[in-house]
């Protein structure tokens, strides 16, 4: 029988916590009663329950879990650009970080009731499946996608000793997140009523989801805790990124040239990536829902990256890190 904890709210624990969808389900999960407790890399002040430890540092990163004794823990920290320059950082972080953070789990004396470890949708490649489902055989196209799938064999050795789940999140996209991911970039380009923006292969179709959608789902899972499955996270639409521009422009209400770079047409570039959402559905019912266009006019209209005060969000009790020891 597990020890009850000696905390008064359960204790929820986010790698990657300034990351794009981690404050986002800072806020789900502490709108569920939960005090969330981060990681981070770097030394930027944010405020109590932000821990700055590198993942590929073990000893660190146990001191870490040893202090937070986390019920729930949700794995978000990695390289999550598939453009990254540095391969040996895409392995390292997303690998070697992954396994070191199940070995502090698997460490503690009472183990967390749900992990949730966050793949991606890209291990499936250039699949000629149509819709995707979670059994379509895995054919990752760069460097990023094996990096992934790696990390999910890493993850399924720890399942016989960690109640682990894994998400395939398709494309999703928000306020907050970095302009070299693609959707950001025309954002930012229509913001600041550009006449020209230059793209790659306007062609490629991707199911896109709401950031506000994935926080949603990752939350409703770690309270199910359905150890041992994986999940895709996604819409069952996909969108060109011709019709993608065609939506901002009806919103914006004006048209931008674009010129195709063949500078960012990536080399295995994956052409189609849509998935099926049955089995997510089927495990924690229907999501709401937020429509392409939404998402986007939300995106447009912000002034300002979200911010959801990482202080206040996070650790709302606001135990300093001694207490948590």
């Amino acid at each position: 029988m597990a020890t009850p904890s000696k905390h008064p709210r359960p204790r929820a624990l986010i790698t990657g916590l300034r990351g794009f969808t981690g404050e986002y389900l800072a806020r789900e999960l502490s709108a569920c009663g939960y005090d969330v407790f981060g990681t981070a890399f770097g030394n930027e002040a944010l405020g109590q329950g932000v821990y700055y430890v590198d993942l590929c540092d073990p000893l660190a990163l146990q001191e870490v879990v040893n202090q937070v004794q986390p019920e729930i823990v949700a794995h978000l920290a990695a390289i999550s650009f598939v453009g990254h320059g540095n391969v040996e950082d895409i392995y390292r972080i997303n690998v070697v970080g992954t396994r070191n953070l199940l070995v502090a789990l698997s460490n503690l004396k009472v183990s967390p009731r749900a992990v949730l470890v966050a793949s991606s949708a890209n291990i499936y490649g250039n699949s000629n499946a149509g819709v995707i489902a979670e059994n379509e055989a895995p054919k990752p196209a760069n460097d990023y996608a094996v990096s992934k799938l790696a990390m999910e064999h890493v993850a399924r050795l720890w399942m016989d000793k960690l109640p682990i789940f894994i998400t395939r999140p398709f494309n999703y996209t928000g306020v907050g997140q970095a302009d070299n991911f693609l959707l950001p970039k025309i954002i930012s380009h229509f913001k600041r009523k550009a006449t020209q923006i230059e793209l790659g292969n306007l062609d490629v179709a991707r199911d896109f989801s709401d950031v506000r959608t994935i926080a949603k789902a990752y939350c409703e899972l770690l309270l199910k805790a359905p150890a041992g499955e994986t999940f895709n996270i996604c819409t069952g639409k996909a969108y060109t990124l011709r019709e993608v521009i065609q939506l901002v422009e009806d919103i914006a209400g004006y048209q931008i040239q674009v010129q195709v770079n063949p500078a960012f047409v990536r080399a295995n570039e994956v052409r189609i990536l849509v998935g099926d959402p049955n089995k997510l559905r089927e495990c924690i019912g229907d999501l709401p829902t937020i429509e392409l266009q939404q998402t986007l006019q939300w995106m447009l209209s912000e002034e300002s990256p979200c911010s959801l005060g990482i202080a206040s969000t996070v650790n709302l009790r606001a135990m300093a890190i001694e207490a948590a020891a």
